[in-house]
């Protein structure tokens, strides 16, 4: 699957500073890859209509293992009741035994700033994995 385009659900304010998160998920096997594809759509779906998202887009690498998801909301708060409701509380929950790694990083961006490219989003990902990796 290649990329799903940044959705914006709600737009955002003028002059709003949005906490932006990125994540990036490998599976343990390729066994594991449909299931996690699966369950990300409907998490996909939730967000579109999530209350105070501003913004979404996901990449899917299934030969790889690995899925990348990138969002912006009005805040952090926001972000966590999306991360707290079903079906993405349970999906969570549900998928934890499949994984090998989850790195997440956050910032906060003008909302004028969005969508946030993927390359900014890959490379905050990949210093949050070295220091993730250096703390451990």
């Amino acid at each position: 699957m290649p990329t799903l385009p940044w959705v914006t659900p709600n737009a955002a304010p003028p002059h709003a500073q949005a906490v932006v998160m990125a994540s990036r998920f490998e599976v343990r096997s390729l066994k594991d890859v449909p299931r996690f594809f699966w369950k990300s759509l409907a998490a996909w779906r939730q967000v579109r209509s999530a209350p105070g998202a501003y913004g979404a887009s996901l990449i899917a690498r299934p030969a790889k293992r690995v899925f990348y998801t990138l969002s912006a909301w009005e805040s952090r708060e926001a972000l966590y009741a999306y991360a707290r409701a079903e079906p993405h509380r349970g999906i969570m929950t549900g998928l934890r035994p499949t994984m090998r790694t989850s790195t997440f990083t956050f910032w906060e961006v003008p909302a004028d700033r969005l969508p946030i490219g993927w390359d900014d989003a890959k490379r905050r990902l990949a210093e949050q994995a070295r220091t993730d990796a250096a703390a451990a």
